[in-house]
This record gives C-alpha cells, sequence and structure tokens, in this order.
C-alpha cells in the first residue's frame, strides 16, 4: 500500500500527459471530420456518376478495412515505398499521422449518417418549399438541415463515443496516448516495471470522459425533441 501510494503521483501525471494526447486527437478528428463527412456524403448523392462512383468506392475501401491497417499505411507507405516521409520524425509526425487516418476513417462513416439523414427527410417537403418559391439552398438550410441534424443525433452519438476508445489504436504507429502510457510502466517507466494496476487508471479515465459524453449527447437529443 506504501508503494502504492508513493507511485501514484508519477502513474497520474504520465496518466494525464497521454489523455491530453488522446483528447487532443479526439477533437482533431471530430473538427476535420464533420465537414469533410458532409462533402463526401453529397459526393456519394450527385448526380455526376463518376464523381458519385468514385466516393462510394472510397467510403467502402476505408468501412471494409480496419482503422489500424489504415494507420499503418498511412504512416509508412510514404517513407517505405515512396522514399518520401512525409509525416517528418518524433511525436509530431506521429501524431500528424494519425489525425490524418482518423479524420479520413470518421468522415466516411459520418458520410453516410449524413446520407441517411437527408434522404431521410420527406421528398414532399423539397416540393412544397419549391412550390413556396423557396430556392434548393434555402430548402436545404431552413428545412432538410434542420431534421437531419434530429435524425442524426442518435447515431452520430455512438460514433463519437466509438472514437474515445478507437484513439487507444494510435499506438501502433507508437504514439503515446493515454494506454501508450499506462502501458509503459509494465515494461518500465519513471522507475516502475512490473506494474499493471495504471492500466485499471486508464480505464477511469475513459469511463469518464464517455460519461460526460454521454451527458452531453443525451441533452442534445432531448433539445431536439420538437421535431417529433
Amino acid at each position: 500500500m506504501e508503494l502504492f501510494i508513493k507511485q501514484l503521483p508519477t502513474v497520474v501525471g504520465a496518466l494525464n500527459v497521454g489523455f491530453i494526447q488522446t483528447l487532443k486527437l479526439f477533437f482533431i478528428t471530430l473538427i476535420g471530420a464533420f465537414p469533410l463527412g458532409l462533402i463526401i456524403a453529397f459526393g456519394s448523392m450527385s448526380r455526376f456518376r463518376p464523381l458519385s462512383y468514385l466516393t462510394k468506392l472510397i467510403v467502402w475501401i476505408v468501412r471494409g478495412t480496419p482503422l489500424m491497417i489504415q494507420l499503418l499505411i498511412i504512416y509508412f507507405f510514404p517513407g517505405l515505398v515512396l522514399h518520401n516521409p512525409i509525416w517528418g520524425g518524433g511525436e509530431t509526425g506521429r501524431f500528424l499521422a494519425a489525425s490524418v487516418s482518423f479524420i479520413l476513417n470518421y468522415a466516411c462513416y459520418f458520410s453516410e449518417i449524413y446520407r441517411g439523414g437527408i434522404q431521410g427527410v420527406p421528398i414532399g417537403q423539397e416540393e412544397a418549399g419549391l412550390v413556396l418559391g423557396m430556392t434548393r439552398k434555402q430548402i436545404f438550410f431552413k428545412v432538410t438541415l434542420l431534421q437531419m441534424i434530429k435524425r442524426i443525433v442518435p447515431p452520430m452519438s455512438n460514433e463519437i463515443i466509438t472514437l474515445v476508445k478507437d484513439t487507444s489504436l494510435a499506438r501502433i504507429i507508437a504514439l503515446q496516448e493515454i494506454i501508450w502510457a499506462g502501458q509503459a510502466f509494465m515494461k518500465g517507466s519513471h522507475g516502475i516495471s512490473g506494474a499493471i494496476w495504471p492500466l485499471f487508471f486508464t480505464a477511469i479515465y475513459y469511463l469518464i470522459f464517455n460519461g460526460i459524453l454521454t451527458l452531453l449527447l443525451g441533452r442534445l437529443e432531448r433539445k431536439l425533441d420538437y421535431f417529433r
């Protein structure tokens, strides 16, 4: 017990550093994937067939392969195959590669949610807007978009919660996120080795963060109940 108390500040400090990296990857992924997913959704619904087919092919490939493989390919392919290590070295390079991988992956998943939400709005509402003299742009932003948001909040919430846990996959390219920090104490870090209990602490970090997100997303969903 005395050893645990002595090691606790060191472990918590290292986990906090790793958790900050996890948070950065989480928020950067959302900032990039939300708008990119909408662009991809428009591409897949485009009446220009080559664009539509190409977009759907990209979505199919990204959704059909593990995120871990995508991380490895995006990080190692430029340097090993093209002999152009575009990501540079060190933690910054690994973080950039992880961010690109996560944004592309989640944008493809979000695009399908967006597409389902847009196509789920009854076509009659668009026709009614045209009859009333509204432009298609006005119909989208004043009618379709608001109803789409209500429809996509539950599936989008699930993806956001999944993203929190998926950030741990970034350790495959040696990004020092929170699980990397916790596992380091098993191998020997800060003078501590053979300790597995820090990994249980990482679970607490995830549980608390997911709990906060669940509450916030639940409140958002209740505020959009006026569309029922």
